[in-house]
C-alpha cells in the first residue's frame, strides 16, 4: 500500500496540488490521468521521493519496495545490460557485488567468511541465483536479444535502452510500480508484452499513459487529476470517461431542476408578499429559496484541439502505385522489393518492430530519399501533407509560430492563419513564441496545423501521437476518421490504429511486407499473418 496524505505542492505562488488524499492499494492497477501540465509526471515524483511536497506525506507499508521507470537515459551507460536490470532491486545488486568482493579476496580471513555466509542467507531468501535467469527473460520478452545483455548500455540505441529501463523497473517482484509513460518508443510486441505482464502482476501499479488502449486493458482503477485534485474512480478508462460524463450530466439536470424550483419561488414570493393573506407563505417560500444550493460546475482544465483535415480537390482512382522498391542504407536491407497500390480511400497503418523501415518508405514517398532500385508514381490529382518522426530541421529557426505557418499557407492573411492555430489550442500571444523553444507537444500541434492548412487529400504522419496528450490523440483521431481522402501512417497506438485504419501494413525485419485489407485486430488474429510470421521466423534460424 501506498497513500498520499495531504500532499500540497506549490511551485511560486501556484499550487500544483492541494490537500491531494488518496491511497493506492495491493493487486490493483491505477491509470493516472489528466491534461498536459496536470502534474502527473510531478505527482509520481513525489510518491516515489523524487520529489518533495510543499505540505503533506506519503505512506509506504513499512518493509515494501517501491520501484520506478528511470527517466535518464545515459545513468547507466558505462553498466552492462544485465547489471543494470538487476540494480532496479539496489539491495539485491549490492550484495551480489559485496559477496564477490569478499570471494576476490586473496587473504580471505574468518571474518570475510562469516560476512560471506551472511550475505548468500540474505542472497538465497531474495531469489539471487535466479537474479540474471529473470532479468534475461524480462529483457527477452521486451525485445532485447541475448546478444545485448552483456553489452554496456552506452552502445545500445535509443529504443533498446528505454526497453533496459523498463526491464530494470519491472525486476525482482516490486511491491509498488510506478510507470511513467512505458509504452513511449515501444513496438506493438513489446507492449502486448507488457500489457500481459501487468495483467498478471499482482501487487501495485500506478500509471501514467497516453495510450487509451493499453489503460483499457491493464488499469483496475483510473485516478483522475483535474484542478489539483485527485478523483478515484473503480474501473478502467473507457469507464472514467462514461462515468464522468455522467456525472456532469447529472448534475446539468439536478442543477436545471434547482433552477427551475428557484424560478417558480421567486414568482411566488414576488406575487404574494405584499399581500397579508399570503405572507407566512411568501416567508415560507424564501426560507426554502435560501436554501437552494446550485451544484459548482467547473469546467475541466483538458481542452480538446480541433482537428479537421479538409483537402482542397478530390482524390482520382489514381492514387499511389509502388513497383519493386528496395533501399539498402549501411549495409542493411531495409526495404525489400516492395510493391503495392493505393485506392482512393485507403487507410493505411504501418505496424511491425521495423521502426527504420516505416520512417525510410515514408521518406521515399515524400522525395526525401532516393530508393536503390524500382520506383513509385503518385496520381496527378493527389497532393501531400507530411508529419516526421523527426521535425527537428522544421523548428530550427527564429521565426514566430504565426510566421512559420503562414509560410505554407497559400492565404497570408494574418486571421486567417492565427485560426488554425487557434484550433489547435494556441492562444494570441502564443502567435509570437519563437518556434525554437516549443515544447514537443506544442511542435506537435504546428506540425498539423501545418496540414490542415495544406488542404491535401493524402497524409502521410509517422507516429504523430508522440507528445500528445490524451485529449489531442483523441481529437487527432476523431479527425483521421473524419478525412475523406487516402492515409499512411505508423503508430503505436493499438486504439488510433485499430479505429483509423482499413487496411494493415507490415514491413518485417528482412524489408519484406505484409500487406492485408482488415482492421488491426482482426489482422493480429490472422491465421495468414501468423504463418508468414513462422517462416520468417523459421528462416532466420536457418541463418
Amino acid at each position: 500500500m501506498i497513500a498520499a496524505n495531504n500532499i500540497t505542492l506549490r511551485i511560486g505562488k501556484k499550487a500544483l496540488f492541494e490537500d491531494v488524499n488518496i491511497k493506492f492499494t495491493e493487486g490493483n492497477c491505477y491509470g493516472l490521468i489528466g491534461a498536459n501540465g496536470a502534474g502527473k509526471s510531478t505527482f509520481l515524483k513525489i510518491l516515489s521521493g523524487q520529489l518533495e511536497a510543499t505540505k503533506g506525506e506519503v505512506v509506504l507499508t513499512p518493509g515494501q519496495r517501491l520501484s520506478f521507470l528511470q527517466q535518464d537515459h545515459f545513468k547507466y551507460d558505462e553498466y552492462q545490460v544485465l547489471d543494470t536490470v538487476i540494480m532496479g532491486n539496489q539491495r539485491l545488486y549490492d550484495i551480489k557485488n559485496e559477496k564477490e568482493a569478499i570471494y576476490a579476496k586473496e587473504d580471505f580471513t574468518d571474518e570475510d567468511g562469516i560476512r560471506a555466509s551472511e550475505l548468500e542467507g540474505e542472497f538465497a531468501e531474495m531469489n539471487g541465483w535466479e537474479a540474471e535467469s529473470d532479468a534475461a527473460s524480462l529483457l527477452n520478452g521486451l525485445g532485447v536479444e541475448t546478444e545485448h545483455h552483456y553489452t554496456l548500455m552506452k552502445d545500445l540505441d535509443g529504443s533498446l535502452k528505454v526497453k533496459v529501463l523498463l526491464a530494470q523497473a519491472l525486476f525482482g517482484n516490486p511491491d509498488i510500480l510506478l510507470l511513467d509513460e512505458p509504452t513511449n518508443h515501444l513496438d506493438l510486441n513489446a507492449i502486448e508484452w507488457l500489457e500481459e505482464f501487468l495483467i498478471d502482476f499482482s501487487n501495485t501499479v500506478i500509471v501514467v499513459s497516453h495510450d487509451r488502449y493499453f489503460l483499457n486493458k491493464v488499469c483496475t482503477h483510473t485516478a483522475d487529476i483535474d484542478y489539483g485534485k485527485i478523483q478515484l474512480y473503480a474501473g478502467n478508462y473507457d469507464f472514467w470517461f462514461e462515468s464522468s460524463q455522467l456525472l456532469v450530466k447529472q448534475m446539468k439536470e439536478a442543477n436545471k431542476k434547482k433552477e427551475e424550483k428557484i424560478k417558480e419561488l421567486q414568482e411566488f414570493i414576488s406575487r404574494f408578499s405584499a399581500n397579508a393573506s399570503k405572507s407566512r407563505q411568501a416567508t415560507s417560500r424564501k426560507r426554502a429559496l435560501e436554501k437552494i444550493q446550485l451544484d459548482e460546475m467547473r469546467p475541466s482544465s483538458r481542452k480538446y484541439p480541433y482537428i479537421d483535415f479538409r483537402p482542397d480537390r478530390e482524390i482520382g482512382n489514381e492514387v499511389l502505385m509502388v513497383e519493386n522498391l528496395s533501399k539498402t542504407i549501411d549495409g542493411e536491407k531495409i526495404l525489400d522489393d516492395l510493391t503495392f497500390t493505393l485506392g482512393h480511400d485507403d487507410k493505411v497503418a504501418f505496424v511491425g518492430s521495423n521502426e527504420r523501415a516505416k520512417t525510410t518508405l515514408f521518406q521515399i514517398l515524400m522525395g526525401e530519399m532516393e530508393p536503390d532500385t524500382g520506383y513509385y508514381k503518385w496520381g496527378v490529382t493527389t497532393s501531400r501533407a507530411y508529419f516526421p518522426k523527426d521535425s527537428t530541421a522544421e523548428f530550427n529557426n527564429d521565426l514566430t509560430i504565426a510566421d512559420w505557418l503562414t509560410q505554407y499557407s497559400e492565404i497570408k492573411d494574418a486571421t486567417y492563419v492565427r485560426g488554425f492555430l487557434g484550433r489547435m489550442l494556441f492562444a494570441g500571444e502564443d502567435g509570437v513564441k519563437k518556434v525554437k523553444v516549443l515544447s514537443g507537444g506544442e511542435k506537435v500541434r504546428c506540425l498539423l496545423s501545418k496540414m490542415m492548412i495544406s488542404g491535401s487529400n493524402i497524409l502521410i504522419l509517422d507516429e504523430p501521437t508522440n507528445h500528445l496528450d490524451m485529449e489531442a490523440i483523441t481529437a487527432l483521431n476523431n479527425g483521421l476518421i473524419k478525412f475523406p481522402g487516402v492515409i499512411l501512417f505508423a503508430s503505436h497506438d493499438h486504439q488510433f490504429v485499430q479505429t483509423t485504419a482499413d487496411r494493415i501494413m507490415e514491413i518485417l525485419p528482412d524489408g519484406t511486407m505484409i500487406d492485408k485489407i482488415t482492421s488491426y485486430d482482426e489482422y493480429l488474429a490472422s491465421d495468414e499473418m501468423a504463418k508468414k510470421r513462422h517462416i520468417y521466423t523459421m528462416k532466420e534460424e536457418d541463418n
